[in-house]
């Protein structure tokens, strides 16, 4: 792929893996907050539907905000390390 190849990946990588760790950071934080909520006694409190309906979100949201979304942090600087490792041997074999 060569240089611009390893310029890509890394750019691409960056902007995706950035976008989605905020996202799932700010989605997780938000369905546990909406838990919390309603727990307070907003529509319809404790036992309600909407509550049911909360405390799946705080499910899928625990792990969003927990661990999918800081992990995403760790595949960023995992790949820049990887293409400064291999630097020298993508400029020396590179066909461009």
């Amino acid at each position: 792929l060569g240089v611009a190849g390893v310029l890509g990946l890394l750019v691409g990588g960056l902007c995706a893996g950035f976008t989605l760790a905020v996202f799932m950071a700010n989605a997780g934080g938000a369905w546990d907050n909406a838990k919390k909520f309603v727990e307070e006694g907003n529509f319809g409190g404790k036992g309600s539907d909407v509550h049911k309906a909360t405390i799946v979100g705080d499910t899928v949201g625990d792990p969003f905000k927990d661990t999918s979304g800081p992990s995403l942090n760790i595949l960023i600087k995992l790949m820049s390390m990887v293409s400064i490792v291999m630097a020298g041997l993508t400029v020396a074999y590179s066909l461009m």
